[in-house]
């Protein structure tokens, strides 16, 4: 019987070359923190510097991208009133001391109160309508059932648009005769409607 009396033998070609392949890639691959730390100093500064700077630079961008250009309330002339138009219809004026992308503050509030007025002893509906008088009157906001405060925080999402008044305009001529006819303020009355019921017989 004949034994196998090569342990001690030297490893076969194959081997021996994939163990030197990886020992030498091993010791061939670079480490980070070492040529981190034999690059020269005013190397090193400069990336601290450079990544700085970007840092600074996007938060810059952020902040004019929700921040900046010319803002809305820029355009309110405060020497006059404005006219807020809603997206019912309504439109309120006053004085907007204050916009952004919520609200709209609207102070010295009025609005338009339209009567229609119809002809007596008219027969037709139509002939009604055309027969009709509507009389506009501007009315100072603060003496309605519910008492408000001469102010309006109006939601943004609820406003179409609004426009600066010119001060010879009918509305802008109409709040001025109504400050001049009132120079206390609004003078509500302290009348109450009672109200009425009505019962079956």
């Amino acid at each position: 019987m004949e034994f196998n009396t090569n342990r001690g033998a030297q490893p076969t070609p194959a081997r021996a070359a994939s163990a030197a392949g990886t020992t030498s890639s091993a010791s061939s691959r670079p480490s980070v923190s070492k040529s981190w730390n034999s690059s020269p100093s005013w190397l090193r500064v400069m990336w601290v510097v450079l990544l700085f700077a970007i840092t600074c630079l996007a938060i810059s961008m952020v902040f004019l991208l929700h921040y900046g250009g010319t803002k809305e309330v820029s355009y309110v002339n405060t020497k006059t009133e404005q006219a807020v138009f809603l997206t019912n219809g309504q439109v309120y004026f006053g004085r907007v001391t204050a916009i952004n992308s919520r609200f709209v503050d609207l102070q010295g509030v009025y609005y338009l109160n339209v009567n229609q007025q119809v002809q007596p002893n008219q027969k037709d509906a139509t002939t009604n309508a055309a027969n009709s008088n509507q009389s506009v009157s501007l009315v100072k906001l603060g003496c309605e059932l519910h008492g408000p405060l001469d102010q309006m925080i109006i939601n943004r999402d609820q406003v179409t648009f609004w426009e600066n008044l010119k001060t010879d305009g009918q509305v802008s001529k109409a709040i001025s005769q109504w400050v001049q006819q009132n120079p206390k303020g609004q003078q509500c009355s302290t009348a109450t409607s009672t109200p009425t019921t009505t019962t079956k017989p």
